[in-house]
C-alpha cells in the first residue's frame, strides 16, 4: 500500500514539475499575500507537459460530446496545473473560470463534514436518533444522524416518484418546500428497515440539513459558511433560496423535456436542503476537492468515519427493494458519509438541470480535478464531467482510474 501511494504521488509530481515553467502557481484558497481573493481566471497557454495534456483532453471531449463548455481546474498539492474554459456561456459569451455554476450534492458533503465536526467537539453522536430534533419524523427514534449522512435510513427517494418528476417537469420554475419533498417520501413505502440496507435517497439530505439546525440553532446556509465556506475560503460558493445564481453565470441548456432549451433558472429548491443549494465557480470546486478530500476540517478519526461510516459490506437487493436501488457498498466504490469513495478517490458529482460537474480528490497523490460542463444539442445523457475526470486521472495517475462506469446511478446519488 505505501508503495503504491508512493509511486503514485512520485508520478504525479514528476509529470507536474516538467510543466511548472509553463503554468502559474496559486494557494489553493485563492488568496493572495494580502488576504484578498484572487480571480478565478485561465493559466497562460501550455506549451507542454501535463498541463497541455489536460487541455488536450477537455478539447478532445467537448467536440466529441458535443458540449457547450467546459470549466476545469487541476491541483498538486493546492498548486495550479491549469485552469481553464472552453466554449461558450451562452450565443457568443464566451465561457470563462469564473463563471457560477449549480453545485448540487457538492454541499452534502459539505454538511456530512459538519454533523462530523459536532461529532469531534462532543455534541452528539452519529448513533443518536433523530427524535430528538425531529420529532414529526415517522420512526424517528429508529433513524440515527448515521443513517441521514449515509443514506440507509430506508426512505424511499422522493425524484424517483413518477408524480413529482411529472409536477418537475411541467414546472420547473417551483419552489419546493422541504415539507413537500420530505412529505413525498414518507408517504411512499419504506424500501427497508432503518440501518439494513443501502440506497440513495435525497430525503436523507433534507432531513440532515434539518436536524444541522436544530442541533446548532443556525440556519443552514449560515452554519455551511461559518464551518465549512468561509474557513476554506471558498469565497464564491454561497447558497440562495432562490433560483438566482450570482454574475458572472454559467448558462446551461437541457432537451430533459424533450426539446433543447435554456435552464439556468429552473429552481433547484428541489435538490437538497433549504440552505445548502449552492453555487460554486471551477476555482472554489478544486479547493473543494482538496478540503473534503482530504479531511482538512475534521479529525483523524472523524475523517476516517467520512469515508466508511459502516457502508461498505452493506446493501443489496431483497423481496421489497430492487437491485437498482439498493446497492452493494463494496471497499472499491461505496458512499461515505456525504461523500463517494472510487478507487481511492473522494468524489461528488453532481448532476441536473443541464449542468454537470465533479470535484474529486486522490489523496495518495494529493491531487484535486474539478470540471464542470454545460450541454449542447447533441450530448449523450449522463455527467460528462465524469468522462473528462476519468480521462485526465488516467493521464496524471496512472493506474488510479475514477471507476465511474462501475458504479450505478443510484450509487453516486446523480440527478439527471
Amino acid at each position: 500500500m505505501r508503495r503504491t501511494r508512493m509511486t503514485t504521488l512520485l508520478c504525479v509530481a514528476t509529470l507536474i514539475a516538467a510543466s511548472t515553467q509553463f503554468t502559474v502557481s496559486a494557494s489553493a484558497a485563492a488568496i493572495d499575500g494580502h488576504g484578498k481573493s484572487r480571480p478565478c481566471v485561465s493559466s497562460p497557454p501550455p506549451r507542454g507537459g501535463p498541463a497541455r495534456e489536460v487541455l488536450r483532453i477537455a478539447q478532445q471531449a467537448k467536440s466529441e460530446l458535443d458540449l457547450k463548455s467546459v470549466l476545469l481546474r487541476v491541483t498538486l498539492d493546492g498548486k495550479e496545473v491549469i485552469t481553464t474554459a472552453l466554449g461558450e456561456s451562452m450565443t457568443a459569451v464566451p465561457a470563462e473560470p469564473g463563471m457560477h455554476f449549480r453545485a448540487g450534492s457538492v454541499a452534502i458533503a459539505y454538511m456530512g463534514t459538519v454533523l462530523l465536526q459536532l461529532v469531534d467537539e462532543g455534541k452528539v453522536s452519529l448513533d443518536d436518533p433523530v427524535s430528538r430534533w425531529l420529532p414529526d419524523l415517522p420512526d424517528a427514534d429508529r433513524i440515527t444522524l448515521r443513517m441521514l449522512g449515509s443514506s440507509t435510513t430506508g426512505l424511499a427517494d422522493y425524484v424517483t416518484d413518477p408524480d413529482f418528476i411529472a409536477a418537475l417537469e411541467a414546472d420547473p420554475f417551483r419552489q419546493w418546500t422541504a415539507e413537500e419533498l420530505v412529505g413525498i417520501s414518507t408517504a411512499l413505502p419504506r424500501w427497508y428497515e432503518p440501518g439494513t440496507n443501502w440506497s440513495y435517497s435525497h430525503a436523507n439530505f433534507v432531513l440532515l440539513g434539518a436536524a444541522l439546525e436544530k442541533i446548532t440553532g443556525t440556519r443552514l446556509d449560515i452554519l455551511l459558511k461559518r464551518r465549512i465556506t468561509g474557513p476554506l475560503g471558498l469565497r464564491d460558493t454561497r447558497n440562495s433560496f432562490t433560483p438566482e445564481i450570482p454574475s458572472p453565470v454559467l448558462h446551461a441548456f437541457t432537451a430533459e423535456r424533450g426539446t433543447y432549451e435554456e435552464s439556468t433558472f429552473w429552481n433547484p429548491s428541489w435538490t437538497t436542503a433549504p440552505g445548502a443549494v449552492v453555487t460554486t465557480h471551477i476555482c472554489d470546486l478544486a479547493r473543494s476537492a482538496q478540503a473534503i478530500g482530504s479531511g482538512e476540517l475534521l479529525s483523524r478519526g472523524a475523517f476516517q468515519e467520512q469515508l466508511d461510516p459502516g457502508t461498505v459490506g452493506l446493501g443489496g437487493p431483497t423481496a421489497t427493494c430492487p437491485a437498482t436501488v439498493c446497492l452493494t457498498n463494496t471497499e472499491a466504490t461505496h458512499y461515505g458519509l456525504g461523500v463517494l469513495v472510487l478507487n481511492g478517490w473522494i468524489v461528488q458529482t453532481p448532476s441536473f438541470s443541464g449542468y454537470a460537474a465533479v470535484q474529486a480528490y486522490l489523496p495518495d497523490g494529493r491531487l484535486a480535478i474539478a470540471v464542470a460542463t454545460t450541454k449542447g444539442e447533441g450530448t449523450p445523457d449522463g455527467n460528462t464531467a465524469e468522462t473528462i475526470t476519468n480521462r485526465i486521472a488516467a493521464a496524471l495517475a496512472p493506474g488510479h482510474p475514477v471507476p465511474f462506469s462501475e458504479v450505478p446511478q443510484a450509487l453516486s446519488g446523480r440527478v439527471l
